[in-house]
């Protein structure tokens, strides 16, 4: 560290007023200066005062400039930043304090042949000269001395790079120039015409020349300075930056910076929905109020992930009642808790204020007497059915209780919303129900056909839709959830299949979607929603751990932080998820919302075969129960023969089936290929919270 650098450092560590009384001494002097060249140079030689009372009126000046730059707020301006501001305040002061000087003058009845009058303009402009060039001089050792020298020295900031030459980044590089925790080594930019140009006595680089920085520098930051960059663009970036250690941190949109100043902490690390490659569509407000406004709503699931979110949408949107339907009890007491807090800051805010009353029923989707005294005393409006069961594994291993909870949960709740007068019945189904190779997959198909079959009936008033869609970034029990929880504890993250690609969209706009398919149910609709591009969970594992700042273990670099093993296909998990069945679809008002034409079974052909899948779960009977599931259920595959295909592929690759050959040991609850009998209490039955879900179908007609 230089002796400079170490005396300038002192100093910006010194107590605000110290620093304050160090620049009015400073600025005296300079006045005092200023007044003595103005008569030097007047009189044309070096000028001594010839009695103390000429002596006293001229040291009134640089007094009452001091008095009127305190006055005018000029040692309350950040020095190095007082800018056209600070300017201006330096010529008021000035001319305030002549003027003062001048009134001083005549009071005291000296003449202007002691004080020419060309002296008192001299003295202006020499005063706010001197003035002026010490801040300028202060700005310059601290803007540029300190970043680049005092920080350096002492090793303490972290070399990075910001994206964008515009407003926002030159107003984040003065912030990054304040904090002591970083140094700026250059600029990129898109525009050609500023490559190898200096801003700030730095290098605005093109952005193909992004690698070679950070490999040269040793950049462990990269900022975002222009808000507009597309999620492809970031995305792209990720993807780029995959062998280093880089965190990429960005500004949020333009409106959301209200103060109109950039700061660093306005910047927030680069998201998991960044990693999607796609722009949410805008939602359109009168389909998301037109089932919801006004209304009771009703949401079965209301703890889960989407329930939750779904929840809280509604509220924003104005029902008269909103009522969360929820099996666990801490779920429920977490999201009405919430809900109740953002109703009060709504009151706060709006005008005229909101009449929304918060009601919690605790209770299982199985509780039929419960299903209908909560949709007859409230007399709901609109239902969304998110409990299900969801983690396919599970599932499962337990068939008997996944069907009953997402098959005959499902029956209960539309059978009741049917009796009770419900106007609208909104299932959130999944991607795994289209032509299904696991349980789960397979009991949310059924229950899309039991809604179909409802909605078939030739009286039925209520509307009975589906909304079908993909996985959902951060949902209770998510690969994005597990992977966050290997990468804190040091990895390895386990991935299933070095192939497998699954469909993602983030959790607000999935709810908002939903919502929005509501608004243009016509009864029996199959909606999808589009999940844009499918990822590779591969791709999203390593982009995650590129997230944390840290590297990825392979060949090329084998003393990484976090490794990334394949484990094997699970039980009932297949390389793809599909969203349609067949083809015959046809699009919607909303441009991200697709309507389904599908097969389905009526009414008459399918009540025999849900009696016969109820009876097989009453006897526990395994093999029964997978038969009657690929009979109603099109496309259903049993998950023991799409496995074996699967990781016979796995193992091509040369690539350990470790997952498979751990499932092959471990005991399962309930389904085994032996039909093996248990005792029911072992068997849980519920809902939970939840993610998407998806549907499909048999036979018959087509709607």
């Amino acid at each position: 560290m230089t002796l400079g650098s170490h005396f300038i450092g002192r100093l910006i560590s010194l107590p605000r007023y110290t620093k304050r009384a160090i620049l009015m001494s400073l600025d005296f002097s300079l006045l005092c200066f200023a007044l003595w060249c103005s008569y030097s140079l007047r009189l044309g030689m070096f000028y001594m005062p010839d009695s103390w009372q000429l002596l006293a009126v001229q040291l009134a000046a640089p007094m009452l400039g001091i008095f009127c730059f305190h006055n005018y707020g000029l040692y309350k301006l950040i020095t190095r930043f007082a800018g056209r501001r600070g300017a201006l305040k330096i010529c008021l002061s000035v001319a305030v304090s002549i003027l003062g000087w001048l009134l001083l003058i005549y009071m005291t009845k000296f003449t202007l042949a002691n004080v020419p009058r060309s002296v008192i303009v001299m003295y202006g402009l020499f005063s706010i000269i001197y003035i002026w060039t010490s801040r300028s001089f202060i700005t310059y050792l601290l803007s540029d001395y300190i970043p680049n020298s005092y920080k350096k020295d002492l090793d303490l900031a972290l070399p990075v790079l910001i994206y964008g030459v515009g407003e926002e980044g030159t107003q984040l590089y003065h912030d990054l120039d304040r904090s002591s925790d970083y140094r700026l080594v250059g600029f990129i930019d898109d525009n050609p015409s500023l490559w190898r140009q200096m801003l700030f006595g730095l290098r605005v680089n093109e952005p193909t020349s992004i690698i070679d920085l950070v490999r040269d520098h040793g950049i462990k930051e990269i900022f975002l300075a222009d808000p507009n960059l597309t999620r492809r663009f970031k995305r792209d970036l990720l993807n780029k930056l995959a062998p280093f250690s880089v965190k990429v941190k960005a500004l949020p949109a333009l409106h959301e910076i209200a103060s109109g100043k950039v700061m660093i902490s306005d910047l927030r690390s680069i998201g998991l929905e960044d990693l999607l490659g796609r722009v949410p569509v805008p939602a359109q407000q009168d389909l998301l109020e037109k089932t919801v406004r006004q209304k009771v709503v009703m949401i079965t699931g209301a703890g889960g992930s989407i329930g939750s979110e779904i929840a809280r949408q509604v509220l924003s949107l104005g029902p008269t009642m909103l009522i969360l339907y929820e099996r666990s009890e801490f779920a429920l007491y977490q999201i009405e808790y919430e809900l109740r807090q953002k109703l009060q800051e709504l009151v706060a805010s709006t005008s005229p204020v909101p009449d929304i009353e918060i009601v919690r029923v605790l209770g299982s989707v199985l509780d039929d007497k419960l299903l209908r005294k909560t949709i007859s005393t409230y007399g709901v409006n609109t239902l969304y059915h998110a409990a299900a069961y969801k983690h396919v594994p599970i599932v499962e291993d337990n068939p008997f209780a996944g069907i009953e909870n997402n098959v005959f949960g499902t029956e209960l709740t539309a059978l009741a919303a049917r009796d009770c007068g419900v106007e609208l019945f909104v299932l959130i189904s999944t991607d795994k129900a289209v032509r299904p190779t696991n349980v789960m997959g397979a009991s949310k198909r059924v229950a899309e056909l039991v809604l179909q079959a409802l909605a078939d009936e030739p009286n039925n008033k209520t509307l009975f839709t589906m909304v079908r869609f993909g996985n959902v970034l951060g949902s209770s029990g998510s690969v994005v959830s597990r992977f966050r929880e290997q990468i804190q504890k040091g990895g390895p993250v386990t991935v299933t299949h070095p192939e497998i690609i699954r469909y993602f969209m983030t959790i607000p706009e999935a709810a908002q979607l939903v919502i929005q398919a509501g608004g243009l149910a016509k009864g029996g609709d199959v909606f999808v929603l589009d999940m844009g591009q499918p990822v590779k969970i591969v791709d999203l594992a390593k982009s995650m751990i590129n997230l944390s700042g840290l590297e990825i273990v392979d060949e090329k670099n084998p003393d990484g932080d976090i490794a990334i093993e394949f484990m094997g296909l699970r039980e009932g998990e297949k390389l793809y998820e599909e969203l349609l069945i067949n083809e015959n679809c046809s699009p919607t008002e909303h441009v991200s919302i697709t309507r389904n034409n599908e097969n389905y079974l009526s009414a008459a052909e399918l009540e025999p075969k849900i009696n016969s899948l109820r009876h097989s779960i009453d006897t526990y009977d395994t093999e029964t129960l997978l038969s009657l599931l690929s009979e109603i259920v099109e496309g259903y595959q049993l998950s023991e023969t799409v496995n074996e295909l699967n990781n016979q592929n796995l193992q091509a690759k040369g690539l350990k089936n470790q997952g498979t050959d751990k499932m092959e040991n471990s005991p399962k609850l309930v389904h085994n290929a032996q039909n093996q009998s248990i005792d029911k209490t072992t068997v849980s039955f519920g809902e939970q919270s939840h993610d998407p879900f998806q549907g499909e179908a048999s036979s018959k007609p087509t709607r």
